[in-house]
């Protein structure tokens, strides 16, 4: 782990290499937050990483939604995902499932990303396999704009677990 005191005093390459991966496939959020230092603490961090995604254009929020991996998805299969994702997706038993639940994720994952251009987004710890299909279930109904906002915060639940597991106060 890395102190706060010592992340405010990296330069940009530092900074990136450290906190890089945080947001999955997307180093420009850890480049786009640098010039926001020195952070009070890990909160100040995150939101400054957060409005960088969502201050970007439209086309790169949606290539930085469309990094994320499908659940239980051909990357997982393949056994490519990040070390975080991977992490993440065991924590909640996707990558033990058996045929008939990987079929049911695949027909969601399909239905999602055509109903709204990227992948189903969830922040998975804590949460078991049941829940989490409902509440895909449940998410593909909702409007696309409506959709795209949960995900995002999805996505900040997500990272500010992984910032909390990299930095200490």
């Amino acid at each position: 782990m890395t102190g706060l005191a010592a992340l405010n005093d990296m330069d940009a390459p530092a900074f990136e290499a450290l906190l890089g991966s945080v947001f999955e496939h997307a180093p420009w959020v850890a480049r786009a937050a640098w010039a926001r230092r020195p952070f009070a603490d890990i909160a100040d961090l995150h939101a400054a990483m957060m409005a960088a995604v969502r201050a970007a254009p439209v086309e790169t929020r949606r290539a930085f939604l469309n990094g994320h991996p499908e659940l239980a998805g051909p990357e997982a299969r393949a056994r490519s995902l990040t070390t975080d994702s991977a992490s993440e997706q065991g924590s909640a038993g996707l990558d033990r499932m058996g045929e008939a639940d990987a079929q049911v994720f695949d027909r969601l994952n399909a239905a999602y990303r055509a109903r709204f251009g990227f992948p189903f987004i969830i922040a998975v710890r804590g949460r078991g396999r049941a829940e989490i299909r409902s509440i895909f279930e449940a998410r593909l109904g909702r409007d696309p704009a409506v959709e795209e906002a949960t995900a995002l915060e999805e996505v900040a639940q997500i990272t500010r677990m992984r910032l909390d597991r990299l930095i200490t106060p």
